[in-house]
């Protein structure tokens, strides 16, 4: 035994010497002192294949061993905690004789973005839900089950970026894809907007983008008429513009709404005196709307002799040039700092 224990000494001391940080002297630990499988515990255990007469003398050698070896570890463990608090606070140090560093600029949020916040805000404390869904969209939910089909002209006016080796699927042309999917996944009565990206083979100019954001909402039940739209769409108007802004509802044709409306409000640059943003008119166009198509209800499962609905519509890009008084839409996608920065 004698043998052994002289082993485990020097190896013990090799290994202990050879520990660099307190992780490493862990393991030290668990090789030697751990009470199920350490090396003194081996030991402790292999007394009792030791001859009674000689088991006291073997005890006392592997205690004066076992003391010895942790005196050493303590020592050692001493050591690495000094070490390692000295690199630490090292690290920590802080040069009060450096020059103050100038703060970095935090962003902040893109415009559209902004009165995207605003109006979510608005719908959501009127208990309207938020809905979002894909920008890669299949023909039937961008066009078909929205009152358009292949020969409709309407989409003509919706020209789109069709996906290559893939028939049938179009980047969304506005976010009135998400009626029929919303209205298949819930039952009225419903109060939901959209939000989100949409694109369209546009040629660009200074009121025209080929990626645009709209806010698209639709409300379901029974006993819903034009009279519950206009009145959620200028409580949109006033928040958006201030309390004095009025709004009016012109005739319109859009395929997934009969009737259909155009929404406008007074010019609130020119205070409806007429002015180049308003064309001379005194009014700005701002939405579209109408009661929901019985062929749109129907397409979403509804059931359009018990009730009835209103769909409306965003240009969230519009919204912000009116609001913000941003001659061209196109500084919106630009990523100009400077631009902005203004906001």
């Amino acid at each position: 035994m004698e043998d052994v224990i002289s082993q485990i000494k020097e190896k013990f001391k090799s290994q202990l010497f050879g520990a660099q940080n307190l992780k490493e002297l862990e393991v030290v630990e668990q090789i030697y002192f751990s009470r199920k499988s350490g090396k003194i515990t081996e030991l402790m255990q292999g007394l009792k294949d030791v001859p009674d007469e000689q088991k006291k003398a073997k005890g006392q050698l592997i205690n004066e061993l076992k003391d010895e070896m942790l005196q050493q570890f303590e020592m050692k463990r001493s050591d690495l905690k000094k070490k390692e608090y000295k690199e630490t606070v090292e690290a920590e140090r802080i040069d009060v004789t450096q020059p103050n560093l100038p703060a970095h600029k935090s962003g902040h949020l893109h415009p559209i973005t902004i009165v995207q916040n605003q109006l979510e805000d608005l719908f959501t404390s009127m208990g309207f839900q938020i809905e979002d869904g894909p920008e890669l969209e299949s023909e039937y939910y961008n066009f078909t089950a929205l009152n358009i089909p292949e020969s409709h002209p309407a989409r003509d006016m919706q020209d789109t970026f069709y996906i290559k080796n893939h028939p049938g699927w179009v980047m969304r042309t506005h976010t009135s894809s998400m009626q029929v999917r919303t209205m298949q996944d819930n039952k009225p009565p419903m109060k939901v907007i959209m939000p989100g990206r949409c694109y369209r083979n546009e040629a660009t100019d200074a009121r025209h983008e080929h990626t645009f954001f709209q806010l698209e909402g639709f409300v379901i039940d029974e006993k819903i008429s034009l009279a519950n739209m206009k009145g959620i769409l200028e409580l949109v108007a006033k928040n958006l513009y201030g309390p004095d802004t009025r709004v009016r509802l012109r005739p319109k044709f859009y395929p997934f709404v009969e009737p259909g409306v155009n929404g406008e409000v007074a010019c609130f640059l020119c205070k409806s005196k007429g002015c180049r943003v308003c064309k001379h008119t005194g009014w700005l166009e701002i939405f579209g709307a109408g009661m929901i198509h019985p062929n749109v209800l129907e397409a979403g499962a509804i059931d359009s002799k018990k009730y009835q609905g209103f769909a409306f519509g965003f240009g969230l890009d519009r919204l912000v040039m009116l609001k913000y008084g941003v001659e061209d839409i196109r500084h919106f996608q630009g990523g100009d700092i400077r631009f902005l920065t203004q906001f």
